[in-house]
């Protein structure tokens, strides 16, 4: 794995946030699954390099770019994203980097009602 892609500052921000693995079938096993760190490096290669996840350099990664989306996935219905998210904001808010006074809102991505009066 290119530990370019995932510092251990990083690594140690997002590992607590991402959910346990279920177990692997006692019976019929199947592979044994990629290391979630390897999965978040190919999904920051896609980000960084925005290529396709049929791009992403396996042998270079440690995974294919399938999996790395579906950890993607998976993780985004887990919540990780929006918990990290809330987590960095709070240790900007502590170190006094957050600044809320320049911001904006932009709302453009909501879907408007259509309100008809009768």
């Amino acid at each position: 794995m290119d530990s370019d892609l995932v510092p251990d500052d990083l690594w140690e921000r997002i590992a607590p946030l991402i959910p346990p693995r279920p177990p692997r079938r006692h019976r019929f096993p199947g592979r044994k699954p990629a290391d979630d760190r390897t999965a978040l490096a190919g999904i920051v290669y896609v980000l960084r390099k925005g290529v396709s996840w049929a791009d992403v350099p396996a042998e270079r990664i440690g995974c294919s770019g399938v999996t790395s989306w579906r950890r993607l996935r998976d993780w985004t219905e887990a919540g990780v994203w929006a918990r990290l998210h809330e987590a960095l904001l709070v240790e900007l808010r502590r170190a006094d980097l957050l600044d809320m006074d320049d911001c904006a809102i932009d709302g453009s991505h909501v879907r408007a009602l259509l309100i008809v009066s009768g």
